[in-house]
């Protein structure tokens, strides 16, 4: 065949494969369906938090759950540094699932605090998981017995991103001490927290989870080590006066939960969610829901705050709108009340 003088042969071959992946997109509008009608696996990202608390065993046995009882879609469980990074990961669309605090989902849902530069976050919920008790520890023989007493004190406050850093921040300012001049923050992770606890580098740290976390238990159990759990709950009218009634409420860690405790110890409570784009397919939102409640006994064997998610608990406390695949299997479970 005779060319175009200074037209080569590998010219044209790169010209035909160009125009061979412009006629394949241009057949295939949606690639994610084009996969899935092919054999490939859907897969999901689940937003959780660091390895020392509740959310990353849990997610992970979440994403297992779906992995295992929606067909086509394979699901993996992400450390993060929790609540604020997890709604930032979904509205950037580099998370489909997150586990999240509902102060921080208020504040991300409405585009205000640490999202007035980011951006609204348009999450719907999927479930109320269980309440989450802050957990303020320290060790005996420091001289602190309440929240008032860190003032001065080196106290770890959370990771930068996580929704403990929110409410330990809100709770200081509530005592009257001013996170910035009347403490010496540190922003570690529980684990870090922990360790940091133990080396005697801190005084105390905020922990804002389910119940027990692995960090804070391997504290209670080291040897040499008397881990002092503290009441906060002599901040909880202040909170309530400032961010509503609903928002936060009294909890308790329980002293079977931790080596040494000897009473139940008052705390604030603020609901974990499990939560979802609002544009995620109505149908994976169903399957997914149902999966959680079908499969609760594998969820609890994996971790024990599973047992707090029922279908009653789960429809209440959130402070923004469900899934509409969500609400479809409530409501067949009759589980599902409409707002009058």
């Amino acid at each position: 065949m005779n060319l175009p003088y200074g037209v080569r042969p590998g010219r044209i071959l790169g010209w035909l494969v160009v125009l061979a992946i412009v006629i394949i997109l241009i057949a295939i509008p949606d690639p994610q369906e084009f996969a899935r009608a092919h054999g490939a696996k859907h897969r999901l990202t689940v937003a959780t938090g660091g390895t020392g608390g509740v959310w990353y065993p849990y997610g992970g046995g979440v994403a297992q759950l779906i992995t295992a009882h929606v067909p086509g879609v394979e699901a993996t469980a992400e450390v993060t540094a929790a609540s604020i990074d997890n709604l930032k990961l979904l509205q950037l669309g580099r998370a489909d699932l997150a586990f999240v605090i509902a102060d921080a989902l208020i504040e991300a849902y409405n585009g205000e605090g640490p999202f007035s530069e980011f951006g609204r976050v348009p999450a719907n919920t999927i479930a109320v998981l269980y309440p989450h008790p802050v957990q303020l520890v320290t060790l005996e023989g420091m001289g602190i017995e309440s929240i008032g007493d860190l003032r001065g004190r080196i106290v770890s406050v959370g990771a930068p991103g996580s929704g403990t850093e929110i409410l330990a921040l809100r709770m200081l300012e509530a005592a009257g001490i001013d996170p910035a001049r009347d403490v010496r923050p540190q922003g570690l992770s529980v684990a870090e927290s922990v360790n940091a606890l133990r080396d005697r580098k801190i005084d105390a740290f905020f922990w804002n989870s389910g119940l027990p976390a692995g960090a804070v238990l391997d504290l209670a159990n080291s040897p040499g080590i008397r881990m002092k759990m503290l009441p906060t709950d002599e901040v909880l009218p202040e909170l309530k006066r400032r961010f509503g009634e609903q928002t936060y409420f009294l909890s308790e860690v329980p002293k079977e939960t931790y080596n040494g405790m000897t009473e139940d110890i008052p705390t604030v409570g603020v609901a974990a969610i499990l939560v979802v784009a609002e544009d995620l397919d109505e149908e994976l939102a169903y399957q997914i829901t149902r999966t959680l409640f079908e499969q609760q006994p594998q969820l609890l064997a994996i971790h024990p705050a599973a047992e707090h998610l029922t279908l009653d608990a789960a429809t209440k406390g959130s402070p923004v709108p469900f899934h509409p695949g969500a609400i479809r299997y409530y409501r067949e479970m009759g589980a599902w009340r409409d707002q009058p």
